[in-house]
This record gives structure tokens, C-alpha cells and sequence, in this order.
């Protein structure tokens, strides 16, 4: 008889799903408290790119990491510590933040599952500039290679933490932080376990970087989520961690307690390999999905974080998309895209604006968007576009990618 892979019961009433811990890297900083302020401030960083040379490119800024002299590298070898590059460094950082905050130090079964899109892009472009300048100079070549590959990155973090748990890589364009934690969320209602290690994490690389401006998607003037006069995306990098955990765990163990993932949703747009539905339909299914699951509807949210990206095309179909979902409730309903602050984070963007959420909820305030003067015509929600108090007790985050991935989550305040 061959065992299960994924051995586990089958819940009456599967367990409510909670976040113990949360790190998070941006160019606002390290840490939580660093972000939060940022954030709630709608304090924006873009500076000039300085990770590789973009003299040739018609946009020069991003949203640039600083990365601070040392890492925590737990328990990997001095080998493993050598080979961390620049994005597994600002995964190795808040999955620390994370784990530590969560206080799981010992457990040695927690999975890990992680959303990116761009990987180890980085040492896959050293790798072809060494072996298309000096082809019979072999030194380092392989090592690139291997970490090239994402669930090499993925198993630092296992290994650094010392857990044996199963690694899951989504990879689903700009949906794969969200999608990851809704891996996780969905991980643990069905019984396979009772805490998971999830988020996503993405670095600038000049592949991407160039990528985005071929397709003349990037703004020459400032990232502007839903405003008339719009005109492109500017790209950062970054990575958020949360540490997930059934309820009941949580309070065996009178863990801290920094909110509650209630619902997720998926769905697919085949419409078009880069465009979105001009009226929002995966959007709308997505956010539908999210709030189904979590037995909501768009009454009860208080705040969207938007998946708002500054580009034409996305930002009207989100817009009439939330306006379809909201209804009614559309008119008082505040939206704001963290990609004003930060820049389009790919694969960390989804687990980076759910933190994001996390500290609004906490906090009780609206995350305000930079730059804003004046709203699409498709805009029928008021956009927060200056720091503001408010009571926020259920949110809802969207994330669309490329290949018509959309994906939603529902969060709600810990009180």
C-alpha cells in the first residue's frame, strides 16, 4: 500500500486561520515598524537604479532595497551563507522577522510556501554574461546555476530555520505572494497541518527591468494607481514572510495574535496573455471567490488594497471590477495601491500588500497613495490619497498577473 503523500483528516468545521508572525523588506526598510510608518504616512522611494546599468534605459529610478551588512543566516554552513544572493537575502531577513515573532523556534516540521516570479534572475544573467564574454572560464558557474533555481532559494530558508517541513514555489506572475499565502490558508483548513511559513519575494534584475520597458508599461514620471493623467508602472523589490497558524494553535500556546485570514479567492482571465478583461470579469470572480470563502460580502469590507499597478489598461479593468463587486457600497468604499510607495513588487507584491494590510488593521488607518490629483473616469470609489484614521475591521487585497492570473484575499482585524 502506498502511504498519502499529504496525510491528513478531514475537519467538520475547518480551522479558523491566523498570523502569528510577519516580516517584511520594502524601500521603506526593514522590519515592521519601518514599513508602518512609511505606509501610513504614503511615504514613496525611488531612487536611481544602481543594481546594474540602465544608462541605455528610458527609465533610470526603482524602488531599490537597502540591504543592511549582515543576514541571518541561522543555521546554514559557511558554504550555503556564501552562495546567499541578493534575493534570498531579503528572504532569509523576513522569513527571521517572521519566524522569530511567531516564536517557533524548535518546531522542525513547518512547511514552507513561497511565490516568485523572477527567482535567482540575477545569477541566471551572471551566468550567460560570463559564459558569453570568457565561454572557457568556468569558475562560480555552477553554484549560479543551482541557486538560479527558485527552490534552491526556497530551501535556504528551510535550512537556515532548521525545518524539514514540505517547500511548495508558486510561480504566478504578479499573483504568486498572494496565491502562496492562499496555498497556505488553504494548507491548513484542509487538516494537512497546522502551521505554514508563507509569502513571496522577488529582487530587480535587468532582464525584468528591461523586459517592462520594452513593452513601454513603465512610467517616465511617478507610479499614479488610478489617477487620469497616468501613464505606466515603476518596478522595486522586496519580500514578505507571515507565519500562519490554525487558531487553535495559537491559543495552546497564547501566541500574539496580528490577524486573521479569512478568505481567497482564484481565477483565470483568458482574454488576453498581457491585457485584462476590459470589464474586469477574473477580477470580479477573484473577489467573489475571496469574499465566498471568507462568507462575506462587500458590505462588510472596510478598505481595498488594489492591485493598482499605474498602468492604463489594469487600472480601469480593476476599477470597473470593483465597482461591479461593491455595488452600491463602491461610493464610500476607500481603495488605495501601495505601488505609489513601492513600486511593483511581481511575485512579493501580493504577500507584501497583505502585511500591508495586517498593519492597517492593527493600526486602524487607511494606507494612502502618493501623487494622486485626479480619478479614471472609471472610478466610482474614493481613492485615499492622504493619511487618514479609520475604523477597518475587514479588508479585501487583489493581485492580477500576466497570463490572466487574479487572485484575492480577505483579512480581517484581531480584536
Amino acid at each position: 500500500m502506498i502511504p498519502m503523500l499529504f496525510p491528513h483528516r478531514h475537519p467538520q468545521q475547518p480551522p479558523r486561520v491566523v498570523v502569528t508572525g510577519a516580516g517584511i523588506i520594502t524601500s521603506l526598510g526593514l522590519g515592521w515598524d519601518r514599513n508602518a510608518e512609511g505606509f501610513q504616512s504614503g511615504k514613496s522611494e525611488f531612487l536611481p537604479v544602481s543594481s546594474f546599468d540602465v544608462s541605455r534605459q528610458k527609465v533610470k529610478l526603482a524602488a531599490q532595497v537597502s540591504l543592511p551588512p549582515s543576514i541571518p543566516t541561522g543555521l546554514l554552513t559557511p558554504r550555503q551563507s556564501s552562495r546567499v544572493d541578493r534575493a534570498t537575502s531579503m528572504l532569509l531577513l523576513t522569513a527571521h522577522e517572521a519566524w522569530t515573532q511567531a516564536g517557533w523556534a524548535g518546531d522542525t516540521s513547518v512547511p514552507v510556501i513561497l511565490g516568485t516570479t523572477a527567482g535567482g534572475m540575477a545569477l541566471g544573467e551572471s551566468y550567460f554574461r560570463q559564459a558569453v564574454t570568457t565561454p572557457d572560464h568556468h569558475a562560480l558557474q555552477a553554484t549560479r546555476a543551482l541557486q538560479y533555481q527558485a527552490h534552491n532559494q526556497v530551501r535556504m530558508v528551510s535550512d537556515a530555520l532548521g525545518t524539514d517541513g514540505a517547500v511548495r514555489i508558486i510561480s504566478n506572475a504578479c499573483a504568486s505572494g498572494t496565491d502562496a499565502i492562499g496555498n497556505a490558508w488553504e494548507w491548513i483548513r484542509r487538516g494537512h497541518g497546522e502551521r505554514v511559513l508563507t509569502g513571496g519575494y522577488d529582487a530587480l534584475s535587468e532582464m525584468v527591468f528591461t523586459g517592462f520597458g520594452s513593452l513601454q508599461l513603465m512610467s517616465t514620471t511617478t507610479c499614479r494607481p488610478f489617477d487620469a493623467s497616468r501613464d505606466g508602472l515603476m518596478l522595486g523589490e522586496g519580500a514578505a514572510v507571515l507565519a500562519l497558524e490554525s487558531l487553535d494553535s495559537a491559543r495552546r500556546r497564547n501566541a500574539t495574535i496580528l490577524g486573521e485570514i479569512l478568505g481567497y479567492g482564484t481565477a483565470i482571465d483568458r482574454h488576453h496573455l498581457t491585457q485584462p478583461h476590459p470589464q474586469g470579469d477574473a477580477a470580479l470572480a477573484a473577489m467573489c471567490g475571496a469574499c465566498d470563502s471568507a462568507r462575506v460580502t462587500s458590505a462588510d469590507i472596510d478598505y481595498v488594497n488594489a492591485h493598482g499597478t499605474g498602468t492604463l489598461l489594469n487600472d480601469s479593468s480593476e476599477a470597473i471590477a470593483i465597482g461591479r463587486w461593491a455595488g452600491p457600497r463602491a461610493a464610500t468604499l476607500p481603495v488605495s495601491s501601495s505601488k505609489a510607495c513601492i513600486g511593483h513588487l511581481l511575485g512579493a507584491a501580493g504577500a507584501v500588500e497583505a502585511v500591508i494590510c495586517l498593519m492597517a488593521l492593527k493600526g486602524q488607518w487607511l494606507p494612502p497613495q502618493p501623487n494622486f490629483e485626479r480619478p479614471d473616469a472609471t472610478c466610482t470609489f474614493p481613492v485615499v490619497s492622504k493619511p487618514q484614521s479609520a475604523r477597518v475591521d475587514t479588508v479585501i487585497s487583489n493581485s492580477f498577473g500576466f497570463g490572466g492570473v487574479n487572485a484575492s484575499l480577505v483579512l480581517r482585524r484581531w480584536a
